[in-house]
């Protein structure tokens, strides 16, 4: 995967939107909105304006037209540089090509699991088993309705979306079975390493180290009397 100049997701949203027409920022963030991107990017509509000079900057962006409506501020419009097509084309391309390690908050919290007791993890995961049926009820109706309008090919993202939910659900039942009926592998140390039970000392060894062996003891001169400390 090659190195970009510029890798906030907003700065990609903002380029295949100016491909669509010219724009000023205020309609780039209203058509980000309308088509919905904001679902699947997370986008800081407040560093929208940033982006667009970053954009600007690299000649991936230029201004075509200073607009001016009455008493309004002026509006500049931006549009998509050869320079910035081609940055979108390969920064899509890798994007789509080449698969990256994301870090998911719920993996944090598996890859963490250990510090509470099995008892309490399975109605919390049952909470979020009903959490995740009802995304899955929603997201299923919300597709069929979008259908009867739109295209696929502008819906892949909420497929994407519905199908990575139906799998976390579909592991989270599984891993949930395996609580519930103790059959999970290690699961009886699991519990152990959460009941109370007597403190261990540590040994002489654990506490200093192995106790090694000297050599005979050397006999030194003869102890020398000091003289008796006198009294002022």
């Amino acid at each position: 995967m090659r190195r970009r100049k510029l890798r906030n997701p907003l700065a990609l949203a903002v380029l295949t939107t100016l491909w669509q027409k010219p724009m000023h920022p205020y309609e780039i963030a209203q058509t980000l909105r309308r088509q919905g991107k904001d679902s699947s990017t997370k986008i800081n509509y407040g560093s929208l304006y940033t982006v667009v000079q970053n954009l600007e900057k690299h000649g991936f962006v230029e201004v075509t037209d200073v607009e001016r409506q009455g008493n309004r501020p002026e509006r500049t419009v931006y549009g998509i540089t050869a320079a910035g097509r081609q940055e979108t084309t390969e920064w899509m391309s890798d994007l789509v090509a080449f698969p990256v390690k994301e870090y998911p908050i719920f993996e944090t919290a598996l890859s963490l699991l250990g510090v509470l007791h099995p008892d309490e993890v399975v109605p919390l995961l049952k909470e979020r088993l009903d959490a995740l049926e009802v995304q899955i009820a929603s997201g299923r109706g919300a597709l069929e309705k979008l259908y009867e309008t739109l295209p696929r090919l502008f819906l892949v993202e909420n497929e994407y979306q519905l199908h990575m939910v139906e799998a976390e659900a579909e592991w989270v039942r599984g891993f949930l079975d395996e609580l519930t009926k103790g059959a999970l592998p290690g699961i009886e140390e699991w519990k152990a390493f959460h009941e109370p039970g007597p403190e261990r000392e540590p040994g002489p060894e654990r506490e200093t180290g192995p106790v090694q062996e000297t050599g005979p003891v050397q006999e030194t001169g003869p102890v020398q009397e000091t003289e008796p400390v006198r009294e002022p």
